[in-house]
């Protein structure tokens, strides 16, 4: 597996198309994300504007990360409602859910979620790698 699969936001379906997980088919657009590499870790920062962290689920199964958000406005009240009538309405709810296959080298046990100013920031360590080890030959 290459670098550029290692956090693939995709997930094949049945027929082999790769499909975004949207939970709702009014949603246009996924949040944008990047991930870099550092030598201690993966850091994954997702831009969600007019979000807060109380609108964003970050959940760890096996080796998925799954990001997701549900967001929908409060029911107006009538008298607000009789007064003004929308044209175009396209900020009301919103919905996505993107997953990412995490790489082996993860240390799931300490992945740790910040949100700052509209970006909400992953870091996953990376696991210590294995130090060679010289092995000794038994003689015969």
């Amino acid at each position: 597996m290459n670098d550029v699969t290692l956090f693939n936001p995709f997930l094949d379906d049945d027929f082999g198309f790769c499909l975004p997980r949207v939970f709702s088919p009014k949603a246009t657009s996924l949040p944008k994300v990047d991930v870099k590499e550092t030598k201690d870790a993966y850091v994954l920062d997702m831009d969600l504007p007019g979000s807060s962290e109380k609108d964003v689920d970050v959940n760890l199964k096996e080796d998925v990360l799954t990001i997701s958000s549900r967001k929908e406005e409060a029911s107006e009240k009538k008298d607000e409602a009789e007064k003004d009538r929308w044209l175009l309405r396209e900020r009301r709810s919103y919905s996505f859910s993107r997953s990412f296959t995490l790489p082996t080298d993860v240390n799931q046990n300490d992945i740790r979620a910040s949100f700052k100013n509209g970006v909400l920031e992953v870091r996953m360590p990376r696991k210590e790698a294995a130090k060679p080890q010289k092995i000794a030959i038994d003689v015969a």
